[in-house]
């Protein structure tokens, strides 16, 4: 039986799975966030522009905004029963202006942590947004 180093292994392993799952970072070590074309609702609005322009250090940020965003529509969904394209991807403008007045001075590791407690609150939804969204051929 041959050895085969497990770096050498790695990168043979890694590669394919990394070429078709990793964002695009130029030289300048910027992640191209640029939006795709999505299974459902294509009429999304735009993130705000500097999400697609953050530096790869500073990506937390966006993260955290991108789950904020989600935690708050799921929110409405539950709360109005309606799961259309308009409530389940609502303009930013909102949650934007929450994450800078909560969330825009915080450190990376502050970010770690509230991204953390955002999740734990989508998830104590998730089901109940899933099952209504499903049901409208929304999710």
């Amino acid at each position: 039986m041959r050895k085969i180093s497990f770096a050498l292994a790695l990168v043979g392993l890694a590669s394919p799975l990394a070429a078709q799952t990793s964002p695009q970072v130029s030289n300048d070590l910027t992640v191209n966030m640029s939006p795709q074309q999505y299974r459902i609702c294509n009429d999304r609005p735009a993130r705000p522009i500097w999400m697609d322009e953050v530096h790869v250090r500073e990506a937390y940020k966006a993260l955290t905004l991108m789950r904020l965003y989600e935690l708050r529509a799921w929110e409405a969904i539950k709360a109005s029963g309606d799961c259309s394209c308009d409530v389940r991807f609502p303009p930013w403008d909102a949650a934007s202006a929450e994450y800078e007045e909560r969330f825009a001075t915080s450190t990376q590791a502050e970010h770690t942590q509230a991204r953390l407690a955002l999740r734990d609150q989508q998830n104590s939804i998730a089901l109940e947004v899933e099952n209504l969204c499903e049901a409208q051929g929304n999710w």
